[in-house]
């Protein structure tokens, strides 16, 4: 089995990423459109480069009111305009620390959208590559945008700790109760699978293979705390952390 790298979405004011930290080895801190302020994003890193957590730029569709949960329909040159302005936003910040910014992760419904449509896939591409081509990206392995971007960026993919997928690899909406998993040791279970075996159950309660260099626990879940300690005190007993 490989060693475990464990991120989370950060500096979305939820009001645990002081306790996040020490669990996790990638952060990704919102860019003040979905979520966070200047002062936010600037505590964040503080806390990152405390705890040498690599620092990372979660952007979103400009919409506090949803928490970049809902798909907007931009014009191209828009949506290229704010996703580069949030990333520099935070670049801006993290070399003012004298830390470097380490990786991309679009948030919500941004992300989500990529991962089916090419147009949005390519707004993000070239957002990054406006800012810094050595960033890395951070998407899922059936995504558009890791397909897009290989010959241009390096991309890392993930997975998530705590929701459940659908049969063909998307996550469970949000609307569904059974979306967000909650119960530590079910999510451990849900991730060793993945680990141990290259496998994911669906909520249809398939086995399918999945691929990926990094796992991720939403920092606004409420059992975010409980579940990044139980994952990391179990995944260290097993000499993966």
């Amino acid at each position: 089995m490989r060693e475990i790298i464990l991120n989370a979405d950060v500096g979305e004011e939820a009001g645990f990423d002081k306790e996040i930290m020490p669990y996790i080895s990638w952060c990704n801190i919102a860019c003040g459109s979905h979520a966070g302020n200047e002062k936010i994003i600037q505590k964040t890193i503080q806390m990152a480069i405390d705890h040498d957590v690599k620092i990372g730029a979660h952007p979103s569709y400009p919409d506090q009111e949803n928490f970049g949960r809902a798909k907007m329909n931009m014009p191209h040159k828009d949506l290229v305009k704010t996703i580069t302005e949030q990333i520099q936003l935070v670049k801006f910040y993290t070399e003012k620390a004298g830390a470097k910014l380490h990786h991309v992760k679009p948030h919500g419904a941004l992300y989500n959208t990529a991962v089916v449509d090419e147009k949005v896939a390519c707004s993000i591409i070239e957002s990054v590559k406006n800012v810094d081509r050595s960033l890395i990206l951070i998407t899922s392995c059936n995504s558009k945008l890791s397909y897009l971007s290989d010959k241009d960026l390096e991309v890392k993919h993930e997975v998530f700790a705590d929701r459940n997928y659908n049969k063909d690899l998307t996550l469970v909406s949000r609307l569904e109760n059974d979306a967000v998993l909650t119960n530590p040791r079910t999510v451990f279970q849900h991730v060793l699978k993945m680990v141990s075996e290259g496998k994911v159950v669906t909520r249809e309660e398939e086995e399918l293979p999945i691929f990926f260099d990094t796992i991720c626990v939403h920092g606004d879940n409420p059992k975010s705390v409980h579940i990044l300690k139980y994952l990391y005190t179990e995944f260290l007993s097993l000499g993966l952390m």
